[in-house]
């Protein structure tokens, strides 16, 4: 169809509108009447629909602009789909499936960190943009909880994205569905072998050195360390020559208040604990529910280990004050940002 002139709902054409004015057999001989009209400026035609800076409304296409967007997601939706059933998506050897955690996984935990917990990040900054690092944080709360909103605060906030690869005790490896989660989200056996080959690909490893004595110690005992092991994760880092960041994690201890804990029950059932919280048992799946308590998840200054010669290793007394270190900055930064806070669920 060819161009054609569209004149507005309401309006009419100037030929017409002068002959109102000026009337049948009339003329206008004022000076206004006598100047040139001005030829109207050329303007850059606009998609359909568009206004000055905003986005209009296509006629033709009979929805919003904004439709296209709904669009590609639906069809990245379907492509992950086809991805999925057809086998078409990597996973490393560990078992790690980065699109399945990224897209699927962390979408589903990130409502927990930002809108239950309200999870704060401090000192992002603090853990490298590229290269390993090994990230050393408290642990608490009875269930692993922080360890999965440490890794979505961290792929969340850090500039570069980057993915946290926690840690875990071997009994996640022995639960039937929580093995196959925990392994797609890159998850790995708590051992000196698997830290050193994720730390020497150059990942960000998570570790935390308390396990079940911090998430299974009773209410009384709240944001204080437990003993940090043998310190071999300070050997595996200095073995890769790669930077210890302390972490600190308050908010994650008042989730489930354990106020007691039935070693009659645990040993039959073969856990490390069986908690008695002021919900759990007594209401049933409904005790499972964690208290909102507000999070903040602060990283300390890295501490550099490749200026260290290779034998270091090996020296226990290094490892013993580099795990001392680690350590007491954690439990320093934990008193800070305890009496920064105003309330435990504000």
């Amino acid at each position: 169809m060819a161009d054609a002139k569209v004149i507005p709902f309401g309006e009419e054409p100037r030929s017409k509108r002068r002959a109102k004015r000026t009337g049948p057999g009339r003329t206008n001989r004022s000076p206004a009447s006598l100047a040139p009209v001005p030829v109207p400026r050329e303007e850059k035609p606009q998609p359909p629909g568009a206004t000055d800076g905003q986005p209009g409304h296509d006629p033709a296409a009979g929805e919003p602009a904004g439709q296209g967007g709904w669009d590609r997601k639906i069809a990245h939706g379907l492509s992950f789909l086809r991805r999925r059933i057809t086998g078409e998506y990597d996973v490393d050897d560990f078992g790690y499936d980065q699109e399945l955690t990224d897209q699927v996984i962390l979408s589903l935990l990130r409502p927990f960190k930002e809108k239950y917990f309200r999870v704060e990040v401090k000192g992002i900054e603090n853990i490298p943009e590229k290269g390993a690092a090994l990230i050393v944080a408290n642990h608490s709360g009875t269930l692993p909880i922080d360890g999965l909103m440490l890794q979505v605060a961290v792929h969340d906030h850090h500039p570069a994205g980057r993915n946290v690869r926690m840690l875990a005790a071997d009994l996640v490896f022995m639960l039937p569905l929580v093995n196959e989660l925990s392994r797609k989200l890159g998850h790995t056996l708590a051992c000196a072998e698997d830290a050193q080959r994720l730390l020497e690909r150059g990942e960000v490893v998570g570790v935390m050195p308390e396990g079940f004595k911090g998430i299974g110690k009773p209410f009384s005992e709240r944001y204080k360390l437990q003993r940090f092991g043998r310190g071999g994760f300070v050997q595996t880092a200095l073995r890769a020559g790669a930077p210890i960041v302390p972490c600190s994690i308050v908010g994650a201890e008042e989730i489930y208040p354990m106020l007691g804990n039935s070693r009659t029950v645990a040993r039959l059932l073969g856990i490390p604990y069986f908690p008695l919280t002021p919900a759990f048992p007594w209401l049933g799946p409904l005790g499972l529910v964690p208290l909102p308590t507000k999070w903040t998840i602060q990283f300390g200054e890295p501490i550099s280990t490749d200026g260290y010669p290779p034998e270091a290793a090996d020296d226990p007394m290094l490892m013993f004050n580099l795990t001392d270190q680690v350590r007491e900055t954690i439990q320093h930064t934990l008193y800070k940002l305890l009496v920064q806070r105003r309330s435990v669920f504000f």
